[in-house]
């Protein structure tokens, strides 16, 4: 069952997300299905690598920082861009989420962007999700933030118990929550470059 399910998603993948040219590497960061925002020290060797993994498998294009980069990359100058251009965000939320700035700037960014966001709660309820303000962020920035996050904790998402949960049963949910969400898209994209079509004649 699980082999069957693979191959169609794979022959899924390959009819209605494969780019229409290839991409140059002269033409800057390379566009992304999927952006993986996530707190490294938390998810970084568990559910984000392994979700990464799963959906690189199946012929998507995921973007996870250490997998994604090269030492040299700037930061901003990488992961910004990708986000911009990216098909649609999974955000990881776990414990030590909220204390990083990097988290948060992604997750606003996305939100800012208008991007589709599939939340996970690893280890961590929504309701204990809240910006904390060490001194560290301007008024405009914890604004900013607190906005971000309340727009993904009122978002229909996937929760998971690391120490009790079912891992093969939870990556595959997750595949199938970013697929479905990525053929919506690209569906909701036909339809409007139909509709311009349309009104040019």
């Amino acid at each position: 069952m699980q082999q069957r399910c693979a191959s169609s998603a794979k022959n899924l993948c390959r009819k209605t997300l494969q780019p229409r040219a290839p991409i140059r590497p002269t033409m800057g960061p390379p566009l992304c299905d999927i952006f993986i925002n996530h707190r490294g020290i938390d998810t970084k060797r568990t559910i984000a690598g392994l979700l990464h993994d799963h959906l690189f498998r199946l012929g998507l294009r995921p973007f996870l920082d250490s997998m994604s980069m090269k030492p040299g990359d700037k930061l901003f100058g990488k992961i910004d861009p990708s986000i911009r251009r990216c098909k649609l965000g999974v955000a990881i939320f776990s414990p030590n989420y909220c204390d990083s700035y990097f988290c948060l700037h992604e997750l606003a960014l996305l939100m800012e962007s208008k991007k589709r966001v599939i939340p996970i709660f690893c280890d961590v309820k929504p309701s204990q999700l809240r910006v904390v303000d060490f001194g560290t962020h301007s008024a405009e920035q914890l604004q900013r933030f607190g906005w971000a996050l309340e727009e993904a904790k009122y978002t229909v998402g996937l929760t998971f118990d690391t120490l009790e949960g079912d891992w093969s049963g939870f990556l595959n949910a997750a595949t199938d929550a970013v697929i479905k969400n990525l053929v919506e898209l690209e569906a909701e994209n036909s339809s409007k470059k139909t509709t311009y079509i349309v009104q040019d004649l």
